[in-house]
């Protein structure tokens, strides 16, 4: 299920990477980000999805830009960061983009009536 997330706007990071085959305490370390990132200042929920090749995707949102540069900014998170360069990640895509419509279905939340 989607997180529950307020009325827009917030600020949204998307992560798409692609694994290497290295696993070197990989699966480890995503549980440790989640559970670090999910109490952070800001932090208003994630997604994430890997399919059978390794290609993923994680969808953090945030309520702020200075959120997101804190979390950057995290001492762990920066070790994890250097870790998926050198080895968990072949390639790797991030964008940080703000949120100004959202609709969930089948209980539309948004700030705007109807589809669109």
């Amino acid at each position: 299920m989607p997180p529950s997330l307020p009325v827009p706007p917030y600020w949204t990071v998307i992560f798409s990477t692609q694994r290497s085959p290295a696993e070197q305490g990989y699966a480890e370390m995503a549980e440790r980000m989640m559970r670090l990132a999910s109490v952070q200042p800001g932090f208003l929920g994630v997604e994430s999805s890997r399919d059978e090749n390794g290609f993923g995707i994680t969808v953090s949102y945030w309520d702020s830009v200075e959120a997101i540069a804190t979390w950057r900014h995290h001492a762990e998170h920066m070790v994890a960061q250097r870790f998926g360069c050198e080895a968990w990640y072949q390639a790797f895509s991030l964008k940080v983009a703000r949120v100004e419509r959202a609709h969930d279905f089948p209980n539309l939340t948004d700030d705007e009536p109807g589809p669109g």
